[in-house]
């Protein structure tokens, strides 16, 4: 993802639909850390979890027809690989959910937030509207 971040992005910049969308891609993908820190594993849990896993693995290529014109092939082929990336960590915070790893989740959360904070600063009131009249969404 930091490759995807700060190599591709700020290469080609964003535009405004990717400069919304990215910071909702990780606000789906952190919700499902923040629902395993405040519930126990339960099958009721587990059913909601599988619900925000699934939403936030399809909320993802939502970009997709952005990305068909803004994107060169190398960052089509991370994006791919990124695809498949996304639904594998969400397995294996679910085993972590499981074993009771909070304090590992915990740090994840932390650090997926700040992700999410800087995707929205940067993109949509630093530098967002310099990168805007690179991209053409």
């Amino acid at each position: 993802m930091f490759v995807d971040e700060f190599y591709f992005h700020h290469k080609r910049g964003l535009g405004a639909w990717e400069r919304i969308g990215h910071p909702i891609d990780t606000l789906f993908f952190v919700s499902c850390f923040i629902f395993t820190l405040f519930l126990d594993a339960s099958a009721a849990a587990t059913s909601a979890f599988v619900i925000l896993g699934l939403m936030s693995t399809l909320i993802i290529v939502k970009d997709e027809f952005v990305h068909a014109k803004e994107c060169d092939g190398g960052e089509h082929l991370l994006h791919a690989f990124l695809f498949i990336l996304h639904p594998c960590a969400l397995i294996g915070l679910y085993w972590m959910w499981q074993a009771g790893q909070t304090f590992i989740i915990g740090v994840q959360t932390l650090i997926i937030s700040l992700f999410m904070i800087y995707q929205v600063v940067y993109w949509n009131f630093a530098k967002g509207k310099k990168y805007e009249q690179f991209a053409t969404s």
